[in-house]
C-alpha cells in the first residue's frame, strides 16, 4: 500500500505561483509512477502532470509550460510547481501513485486562484 499527503493548497492571486507537496509513505522510487491530477467544480478528474519511476513526464496540453512536477528522493514527496495561475485552475489537486497494478490517492489540496 501507499499513502499519500498532500499539502500547499491555499487562495493565490492570478497570474500567482503555489507549490503543492505530496508526501509517500513509501520510497518514490519503488513506485511505478506518480502525478497530479485535479478536479474543478462540476467537472471530471483530470490529470495534471505524471512522473514514472525513470523521470519520464508528462503534463497535460493546458499546462504545459505553466506547471512542473519534480521529486525529492530523500523526503519521498513529489512536487508540484505551478506558475501563472488563472482562474480556471482553481480545483481541488490530487496526488496519486500507480504501484503494483493499483492506484492510489490523496485526499487532496484545494487551489484557488481568485483576486
Amino acid at each position: 500500500q501507499v499513502q499519500l499527503v498532500e499539502s500547499g493548497g491555499g487562495l493565490v492571486q492570478p497570474g500567482g505561483s503555489l507549490r503543492l507537496s505530496c508526501a509517500a509513505s513509501r520510497s518514490i522510487f519503488s513506485i511505478n509512477a506518480m502525478g497530479w491530477y485535479r478536479q474543478a467544480p462540476g467537472k471530471e478528474r483530470e490529470l495534471v502532470a505524471v512522473m514514472t519511476s525513470l523521470g519520464d513526464t508528462n503534463y497535460a496540453d493546458s499546462m504545459k509550460g505553466r506547471f512542473t512536477i519534480s521529486r525529492d528522493r530523500a523526503k519521498n514527496t513529489v512536487y508540484l510547481q505551478m506558475n501563472s495561475l488563472k482562474s480556471e485552475d482553481t480545483a481541488v489537486y490530487y496526488c496519486n501513485a500507480y504501484y503494483l497494478d493499483m492506484n492510489y490517492w490523496g485526499k487532496g489540496t484545494l487551489v484557488t486562484v481568485s483576486s
